[in-house]
């Protein structure tokens, strides 16, 4: 595949054939964070079950992702600090319109990862099944 922002998850891009760091990567889960809130919560989930989905995904208990939202961890370093759930690998389906397994780049993969399990759950798939259980 040429090198393009599809390659990169949507959201990456190219600047003359240099790969360019997204902003994503350097905002704050803290940022991003009560928008899956609001999104899981006016389709009738709680915020319990979207701790329990991002904990799931990245390893993290209840205590250090709340200390991460405090401190205003990036993207980039959450995921750094995280241990992906070797399940991840059967998430799959599209978010802004890409495939999630093909997305290229490891860190935009598992920031699309979280966005596509914050999806399912906001449109009511049962979270044994949001967890690939």
């Amino acid at each position: 595949m040429a090198l393009g922002t599809r390659a990169y998850g949507g959201c990456g891009g190219v600047d003359r054939g240099r790969l360019v760091k997204h902003r994503i990567f350097t905002m704050a889960v803290a940022d991003v964070y009560p928008h899956y809130v609001t999104k899981v919560e006016r389709k009738g989930r709680t915020k319990k079950e979207l701790h329990q989905v991002v904990c799931w995904l990245t390893g993290q208990t209840e205590a250090s992702l709340k200390k991460h939202l405090a401190k205003k961890t990036t993207f980039e370093d959450f995921f750094a600090a995280s241990r992906l759930n070797p399940k991840a690998k059967l998430i799959t389906g599209s978010v802004c319109g890409v495939k999630v397994h093909e997305i290229q780049d490891p860190l935009m993969r598992k920031i699309r990862y979280l966005d596509k399990l914050v999806d399912e759950l906001a449109k009511g798939k049962p979270l044994d099944k949001v967890l690939r259980g």
